[in-house]
């Protein structure tokens, strides 16, 4: 498969370290300005291929993980040391068992609810570095792999101890490989939600979760104990996941008539991304059960149907997402829970 046209895709949104950097702990700032830093830089850096992602090397097994851990050691050149490949031995390293565990939860989502070899249905491999620059305070996918930070031990902790934050940064591979939504406005906050929506289904199949039993939380356990705030995004009640203040306040609306219209964030990826955050979590709670059963399946269908255009606005998903459930499930309950979900955020589905 050709790789798509990617895009830096963080967990932390750019807003929200731009309100550390102004902290008047001169630690909490500092550890901001150098994320900033360093996600400008990541996003600029041409991407090159990784050991093992060229098109004539396969995986050893179909249907079965290919995954490569590195360490950076607080250095920024990627991807780092080869640390831990696909099935070798724990390290004594827990961060780096971390990454390897999240990368196989998230190879077991997409291949065992949906049949998805992998992020791109074709067995791609799958790389995370590990201990990326000091303090950094954030999660990447640049287009080839995942980087995961350690954090400053002030706000944020290691970012690999939340599985749905490595589940979230592979979607935006799956996103890549599937609909290539375009990382702006509409579009960009709809990418940023399907992550959201995968991320949240890795952490729910991964702890045997049904769609009841679930915090639909993003990034639960990312924040150090000091902060006010459970975790960086509520997709059950966006705009309630933080209220801290060095933080600030959760900017996330649930409604198209609270939509955050302004030039900041690839023009509000990661605020407006809680109004299909909220229509999924909606639809997910409506049908019970298991949540990838069937508006997992639904979120799925839409992606890799082949109808999304990248500019797609949250009308024409929504559109998709009633159409995917007619032709899998008829009219029955699935498409008219769709259709709530959709109401009850203000978006039109036809």
């Amino acid at each position: 498969m050709t790789p798509h046209a990617h895009a830096f895709c963080s967990i932390v949104p750019p807003h929200l370290l731009e309100h550390l950097a102004h902290s008047s702990n001169p630690a909490v700032a500092a550890a901001a300005r150098r994320t900033l830093i360093a996600d400008a830089s990541a996003r600029t850096f041409r991407v090159l291929p990784l050991p093992g992602t060229a098109p004539t090397l396969a995986p050893a097994e179909a249907g079965r993980p290919h995954r490569t851990v590195y360490d950076c050691r607080q250095g920024t050149d990627l991807p780092g040391e080869r640390v831990r490949a696909e099935g070798e031995e724990a390290t004594a390293d827990a961060t780096v068992n971390r990454a390897y565990a999240g990368l196989g939860a998230t190879f077991d989502l997409f291949m065992n609810v949906f049949g998805h070899d992998s992020i791109d249905g074709a067995g791609l491999p799958l790389h995370a570095s590990v201990h990326y620059d000091e303090n950094y305070g954030n999660a990447f996918w640049n287009g080839e792999q995942m980087v995961f930070g350690d954090g400053d031990d002030e706000i944020f902790l290691d970012f690999t101890l939340p599985v749905d934050v490595i589940g979230h940064e592979l979607a935006h591979g799956f996103t890549q490989y599937s609909a290539n939504l375009e990382y702006f406005s509409q579009s960009g906050a709809l990418n940023e939600s399907v992550s959201d929506v995968f991320g949240s289904l890795v952490k729910q199949y991964a702890h045997g979760q049904s769609a009841e039993q679930a915090d639909w939380l993003i990034g639960e356990g990312l924040f150090h104990p000091n902060v006010q705030g459970t975790a960086l995004r509520s997709m059950k009640a966006p705009g309630t996941a933080y209220d801290d203040d060095v933080l600030g306040k959760d900017p996330q609306p649930a409604h198209m008539d609270d939509y955050v219209r302004t030039g900041r964030d690839n023009g509000g990826v990661h605020i407006n991304s809680g109004i299909p955050n909220h229509a999924f979590y909606l639809a997910a709670t409506e049908l019970g059960g298991n949540a990838w059963d069937r508006a997992g399946r639904i979120w799925y269908d839409v992606m890799t149907g082949g109808t999304l255009t990248p500019e797609a606005r949250f009308s024409e998903f929504a559109a998709a997402t009633v159409a995917a459930a007619r032709a899998r499930y008829g009219d029955g309950e699935e498409i008219q829970a769709v259709l709530k979900a959709w109401a009850a955020v203000g978006v039109p589905t036809d």
